[in-house]
């Protein structure tokens, strides 16, 4: 796998049409006090935010855990992350599946204290003067190579005085234009008493709902700027280039059922922004690739690479 045409780009910029994969109608995400975010730009198109940058997140990452197999998916296998388990050994979770990686309470506010003074020693060089993020990102490394894609905030203050952060390398967002809305909506009946106490959940409650039609497009911004910066070596930087390039990959081609009323599929090709010299390897020359670029850098990951931690509230 070639990376050459990325050698001097600052970002790698990505985009893709998408449809429902039913019927015309989807739903957005929906925030509290505000419902669905909907804008208009400068010239009066009607816009739609259909799945924040945060959400997206949490989807890149997620789509690297085999839930059946409790590890991750077969072409990612050997990479660092730390694992949680339960005082008799259940598995509960672990810094892929948790929003805040490495900073998750399951990790770092248990009674098992021996990751965090592990990661306290690891980044005590970094505790007075400004923080050298090249040592705290091989530190990151070590421990969960996913921190690194998708950005971390050590919230501690016995960790650096509570300094330790990056910013996300990969980030994405789902949005439609043209949009409008296509109202609807349903009674909850209650075949026994259909005039009962509805604070109660008895009775008949009718309510409303919005969905949306439009033209729906997923965006991606690969920071290789950030990754070179990060001062890891070529091999590192292949395999954090490889690694997000995968997530993109398997997010689209299974990733993107978001709701329930929102279930999407690509349209066409990937568009590539810039560099527009490149192109995205499939995912099947992903995966194949993948288990040697991890391989190559298997002497900077922890041994074991998976660091496991037991959670005792």
């Amino acid at each position: 796998m070639n990376f050459n045409a990325l050698a001097n780009a600052p970002r790698l910029l990505i985009d893709v049409e998408l449809r429902p994969v039913q019927g015309t109608r989807f739903q957005p995400t929906g925030f509290p006090d505000l419902g669905a975010a909907e804008y208009q730009l400068y010239d009066g198109s009607s816009m739609l935010l259909v799945e924040s940058a945060q959400s997206m997140a949490n989807r890149l990452e997620a789509i690297c855990w085999d839930e059946a197999a409790q590890d991750l998916v077969q072409p990612l296998r050997g990479l660092s992350y730390v694992n949680v388990k339960t005082e008799d050994g259940a598995p509960l979770t672990n810094s892929l599946l948790e929003s805040h990686r490495l900073n998750s309470p399951y990790i770092l506010e248990g009674k098992d204290k021996s990751f965090f003074n592990t990661l306290k020693s690891e980044v005590a060089s970094l505790e007075k003067g400004a923080v050298n993020l090249r040592d705290f990102a091989n530190t990151l490394f070590k421990y969960d190579v996913n921190s690194l894609i998708h950005g971390i905030f050590l919230a501690k203050s016995d960790l650096a005085g509570g300094r330790l952060r990056l910013p996300r390398v990969l980030s994405s967002f789902i949005e439609a234009e043209n949009v409008t809305i296509a109202a609807s909506g349903g009674v909850k009946n209650d075949r026994v008493d259909p005039s009962g106490d509805t604070k109660k959940g008895f009775g008949n409650v009718p309510f409303h709902r919005n969905e949306f039609t439009g033209n729906i497009k997923a965006y991606f911004n690969l920071d290789l700027a950030q990754i070179r910066g990060y001062g890891l070596g070529l091999d590192a930087e292949n395999l954090l280039i490889a690694v997000s390039l995968f997530k993109i990959q398997a997010l689209l081609h299974g990733g993107l059922r978001l709701r329930t009323a929102c279930d999407l599929e690509p349209v066409g090709e990937l568009q590539i922004r810039r560099p527009s010299n490149f192109q995205v390897p499939s995912l099947g020359e992903l995966s194949e690739t993948l288990p040697s670029l991890i391989a190559a850098c298997r002497n900077s990951f922890a041994s074991p690479a998976i660091t496991e931690v037991i959670y005792k509230a």
